[in-house]
């Protein structure tokens, strides 16, 4: 007879949880104060830091946020470089585990203040080093990019036009390849109107917190749209 074994038997290997996400960096931007885009910025950050997390606001038009690209930020000439403003802004953001977008879509596309946001801080030296042999070298892959996004037009309309794709594929891929960010996905709010009601108003929201409850604990809500 075979004597038996002194080895265990074999066990399943314990499931890998995903890190959690605490440095969440909200780039905001609408003009109105109140308004529909804050209202969602404000329900993620709640959930972050109800999660323990740690969330850097940056509401680019309270901050009087200059999204013009000037002539000495651009990496086509020796001695090129960041201002002062942009400086400070990198160092502000740096430590993010996710940078979480809010806009809502104008033109079918992220409005100025955002596209400036992103040329002058997401440029050279930060999201992406200088050009070398083998091409910009993306800096931020070890970070992560989501989007919330809103329009007046109902999602059917918004992706049977080839506004969506094309949307998503000229900004957030484009960002995340550039980058190395990962990107955690593009969630729209669609038919967002003056008048909405409150029911209305707290259903997208729930969405959103559920959402961003996903986010934190190291989800991703790729493929997600609204209405």
């Amino acid at each position: 007879m075979t004597p038996l074994s002194d080895t265990p038997a074999p066990t399943d290997p314990e499931p890998i949880t995903p890190p959690v996400r605490k440095v969440h960096v909200i780039i905001v931007a609408h003009p109105r104060q109140r308004s529909f885009t804050l209202s969602m910025a404000r329900g993620y950050a709640q959930v972050v830091e109800a999660q323990g997390g740690r969330v850097i606001l940056r509401d680019l038009y309270r901050m009087r946020f200059d999204p013009l690209l000037h002539a000495q930020e651009m990496p086509d000439h020796p001695g090129f470089g960041s201002r002062p403003d942009v400086e400070a802004e990198r160092r502000l953001i740096a430590e993010a585990d996710v940078y979480a977008f809010f806009y809502p879509l104008w033109f079918n596309s992220a409005p100025a203040m955002i596209k400036g946001y992103v040329e002058r801080v997401f440029g050279m030296g930060f999201a992406y080093s200088p050009f070398g042999l083998s091409g910009n070298r993306p800096l931020l892959a070890d970070r992560a990019m989501v989007t919330f996004t809103s329009t007046g037009a109902p999602q059917d309309w918004v992706e049977e036009s080839g506004a969506w794709d094309a949307m998503r594929a000229h900004f957030d891929d484009h960002l995340s390849a550039v980058t190395g960010l990962q990107n955690l996905g593009h969630h729209n709010f669609g038919c967002v109107r003056a008048g909405m009601g409150e029911a209305a108003v707290r259903e997208r929201l729930n969405e959103l917190q559920s959402l961003a409850g996903t986010i934190m604990h190291g989800g991703s809500i790729t493929g997600a749209s609204a209405r």
